[in-house]
């Protein structure tokens, strides 16, 4: 049996969409229902069905995807085995969206020259879903902004970046008084759910800032169009380039505004430890900083 057969048909399961899980696994819809059909003739039973618009898993489905995901574990760790202590086999890492274009294409470009057995799953995300995903073992690494509590010992962190609070408004606009700018213009604010957020909003309660806010949500880059749009003013993180192209903002660097760390958190154990620390290494030289043990 194909172990990309069950990959595929986990995509498919967790997509609902042959559509979606074929861009995903970077085959044509016809491939990926061909791989479905094949192993659907090597087990005897249908395993998906469809519900309208959506692809569902049937009974038989359900049954064997436990057991479809246990086997591909296993597999990939395997490879890892295999290896003798060479960084090798699929490292399973979680970024957040600036970390995702700002930070990871240069480390996975160096970290690819060096061990190329190694390959790659990279799961997109918020710090706090990542984080999870990390400590319960479904992410090697991932590249996150730092909790406001101590990561549990069975993982390490590196800290990559120190981003200060920025007030951001559109082009033209004084921010001389950064309180008065605050204040007196609508205001959009970074979701208090996810880490970054809140520091914007204790920056807020500590000053005595009441603000004119009419949108929150969690995606910078959105933030950071909006203002151009002169729709309002923000509190952001500095995070690592690019920002989004053509913006012209006016940028100022608050003064105790604190600071979101971004950085990496990994698990310290696992038969992919090699690869993890190699990944950790690149990471490193890429910080100029240290590991926290």
């Amino acid at each position: 049996m194909d172990i990309r057969f069950l990959e595929s048909f986990i995509t498919v399961a967790e997509c609902g969409s042959i559509a979606e899980a074929a861009r995903r696994l970077n085959l044509t819809p016809a491939a990926l229902a061909q791989r479905l059909r094949t192993l659907e003739q090597e087990l005897g039973h249908s395993l998906v069905t469809r519900v309208g618009r959506t692809v569902r898993p049937t009974g038989s489905g359900l049954a064997v995807m436990d057991h479809a995901r246990k086997l591909i574990e296993a597999t990939r760790d395997l490879r890892a085995i295999a290896a003798n202590d060479e960084p090798a086999g699929q490292l399973r890492l979680g970024a957040t969206a600036t970390s995702l274009t700002g930070l990871l294409p240069d480390i996975l470009s160096r970290l690819r020259a060096q061990y190329p057995k190694i390959e790659y799953f990279i799961r997109p995300g918020a710090s706090v879903d990542l984080y999870h995903g990390v400590v319960a073992g479904e992410l090697d690494a991932a590249m996150v902004v730092r909790p406001q509590f101590p990561v549990p010992k069975s993982t390490g962190w590196l800290t990559l970046r120190e981003e200060p609070l920025v007030l951001i408004g559109p082009e033209g606009m004084v921010l001389d008084d950064p309180k008065a700018v605050i204040e007196r213009n609508p205001f959009i604010r970074y979701d208090r759910n996810q880490w970054g957020g809140q520091i914007v909003d204790r920056y807020l309660h500590q000053h005595g800032l009441q603000v004119r806010e009419w949108l929150e949500l969690d995606a910078l880059d959105a933030i950071a169009a909006l203002v151009d749009r002169g729709l309002g003013v923000a509190i952001v993180p500095d995070w690592a380039p690019p920002w989004p192209h053509g913006l012209r903002l006016q940028k100022r660097v608050l003064p105790d505004g604190g600071v979101r760390q971004t950085g990496v958190l990994w698990g310290r154990s696992g038969a992919r430890i090699s690869a993890v620390r190699a990944f950790v290494q690149i990471c490193g030289g890429e910080a100029g900083s240290g590991v926290q043990a």
